[in-house]
């Protein structure tokens, strides 16, 4: 039996079937309930916008800034999210050298029609640091 999956870059909505989601807060330093600079949040984000731009998925796989993930104390943090595939969830990423070990998972996660990324097969960044693997929505 011979199963073939669709991998559309966007639904018929018009929105992107998959996203890397990007805490853009993680990492920051406060004062006064404020804070200070830029957040390594912040800094992951532009690292993966920058590779983005040589990026064979970059128009598939749109990098989307979220305000906070709530998962702070595992900074930095990112998520991988499809129609139909796992959901996920990985911090304590290095401000400085994850950036593409993260767009590497995610091509991989492309790819998987489940979107399973077993530990074995992800860039050694993303081995350990994963908070959540969520089950896909009922179709």
């Amino acid at each position: 039996m011979t199963t073939t999956v669709n991998i559309s870059p966007t639904s018929c909505f018009g929105v992107a079937s998959h996203n890397l989601f990007v805490c853009k807060t993680c990492a920051s330093v406060w004062q006064d309930g404020k804070s200070l600079g830029e957040s390594g949040g912040q800094q992951l984000l532009h690292q993966l916008q920058h590779l983005a731009q040589d990026w064979d998925l970059r128009d598939e796989f749109p990098i989307q800034e979220v305000e906070c993930m709530s998962a702070c104390n595992r900074s930095c943090v990112v998520a991988f999210t499809a129609k139909g595939k796992l959901t996920y969830l990985f911090g304590d990423l290095a401000v400085d050298g994850s950036a593409s070990a993260v767009l590497e998972c995610a091509s991989q996660y492309y790819a998987k029609p489940s979107g399973l990324l077993p530990w074995s097969e992800r860039p050694e960044a993303l081995r350990k640091g994963i908070l959540a693997k969520i089950p896909p929505l009922s179709q």
